[in-house]
């Protein structure tokens, strides 16, 4: 995205946004606003939802928007803390260990099913979320910025689950229900797909970088947004 201002005001900002995720996301307005709202004040946000509402898809969309690393952590119950984090690495050649980091080194993670890990891996993945950083160790590495988290939980089939207490989802900033599309939705999806548009993919879908996220503009879009009142807020309750 180029521009002759060095910054973007959050209505600017959630604007282009919107208009690349649509392209890949259909019928789920909601989680887009409140995902950007959560990017530019630096929050995390706990989608629930059954398979096949876009979960995945919208994380991918908004890496892709963002120009943003993307991970992804499918969370089971013999998953380890050491499994997202990372570990140390005998080098038998060296006769030393390495740090091998874990896929929680990236920009935008996709924590998916989250309550499908025990306790111990829940609470590495929300220290992280809060401090930004892991101890790998005993060394404190800062994970890359900016560091957004997208987990998801299934609403239903809770058997052999772990689920979130309220004092752990609060470390989310919002906690989004993604329903199933309403019958109009579900005909432009099959209106795309016709056309040959890869919905499954965000560059195929043609959603396209809106700006840098690394850059300077990323920055002053993030200070001016956290204090602004002029966000697009639809009717009805925001949070859970």
């Amino acid at each position: 995205m180029t521009g002759s201002t060095a910054t973007m005001t959050a209505p600017d900002f959630y604007a282009r946004f919107r208009e690349q995720l649509v392209k890949a996301v259909v019928g789920q307005e909601e989680a887009i606003r409140l995902c950007a709202v959560a990017l530019v004040t630096q929050g995390h946000v706990l989608l629930e939802g059954v398979p096949g509402t876009g979960k995945t898809l919208l994380a991918k969309a908004i890496a892709r928007a963002l120009t943003l690393d993307y991970g992804r952590v499918q969370f089971t119950p013999d998953l380890m803390p050491a499994d997202i984090v990372g570990t140390a690495i005998y080098d038998l050649v060296n006769r030393t260990f390495t740090l091998r980091k874990g896929p929680i080194f990236t920009n935008v993670l996709l924590a998916d099913e989250v309550n499908r890990a025990p306790a111990k891996v829940q609470s590495a993945l929300l220290e992280a979320m809060e401090e930004r950083g892991v101890t790998l160790e005993g060394e404190q590495m800062p994970l890359p910025a900016p560091f957004f988290v997208l987990a998801t939980q299934n609403p239903v089939e809770y058997e052999g689950t772990y689920p979130l207490p309220e004092a752990q989802q609060d470390r989310f900033l919002f906690k989004v229900r993604l329903d199933y599309p309403l019958p109009a939705d579900e005909m432009e999806v099959l209106r795309r797909w016709e056309s040959g548009i890869e919905l499954r993919d965000p560059a195929k879908a043609g959603v396209e970088p809106v700006l840098g996220a690394r850059s300077r503009r990323w920055s002053s879009t993030r200070r001016s947004g956290a204090t602004s009142s002029s966000w697009p807020r639809p009717p009805g309750p925001r949070r859970r």
